[in-house]
């Protein structure tokens, strides 16, 4: 299977921020501010309210690659792309993912954790591997000994991953790394703290592209 093009794009940010927020004017908030931060790639998982409304502004954006997160299913699939994602992501391996995605000429992230269930991912129809819950499940030292066995498999760690141990999962052989909580955090979204969540943007662009 040749290497989706979008690949290219993700390995060059680095970063895939992920927005998942109690709120859809969180949501929009945080994508606002971290677009004026440097941000022009955002996940929007679907269990933020009114998720497809959000991936649909946004991708309507000049310059902003936009995707779906928690996507559980084909039906959600083809509405996620129809709204304009241009990559799919699910923490988990579902097969009916893979024709929506191929027929739109999207991007397709699987979740994994062992090696069973990367060789699984891939099968499927995975672009990218999906490693959640990368923290729990070992950090970097996990992701290092996955590449070992699989040196050819695009690998996103994802979950527990910050700016700070960002280059690290990079360093053991990540291809890119997904960051939510770490960078969207809702209680400064709430608080209009807009200078916290930018700061937390600006870091972790600096640390990533350094």
């Amino acid at each position: 299977m040749a290497p989706h093009p979008l690949i290219d794009t993700f390995r060059a940010a680095r970063i895939v921020p992920v927005l998942r927020t109690g709120t859809a004017a969180h949501a929009a908030t945080a994508a606002q501010w971290l677009r004026e931060a440097g941000i022009t790639i955002f996940e929007i998982t679907l269990t933020t309210p009114d998720a497809l409304s959000i991936i649909r502004e946004l991708a309507a954006e000049p310059g902003l690659l936009v995707g779906a997160g928690t996507v559980p299913n084909a039906a959600a699939a083809e509405a996620c792309l129809q709204a304009g994602a241009r990559f799919l992501v699910s923490p988990w391996v579902d097969p009916s993912l893979a024709a929506p995605a191929r027929e739109a000429g999207a991007c397709l992230m699987m979740g994994a954790l062992t090696p069973t269930e990367v060789r699984a991912a891939r099968a499927a129809g995975a672009d990218v591997v999906k490693i959640f819950p990368a923290s729990s499940a070992g950090g970097p030292a996990h992701i290092k000994a996955l590449r070992s066995v699989f040196p050819g498999v695009d690998f996103c760690p994802t979950g527990g991953v910050d700016a700070r141990n960002a280059g690290e999962y990079i360093a053991a052989g990540a291809a890119f790394v997904g960051i939510g909580g770490k960078l969207v955090d809702e209680r400064a979204i709430a608080a209009g703290n807009r200078e916290a969540v930018q700061a937390a943007a600006r870091e972790a662009l600096g640390i990533m592209q350094a």
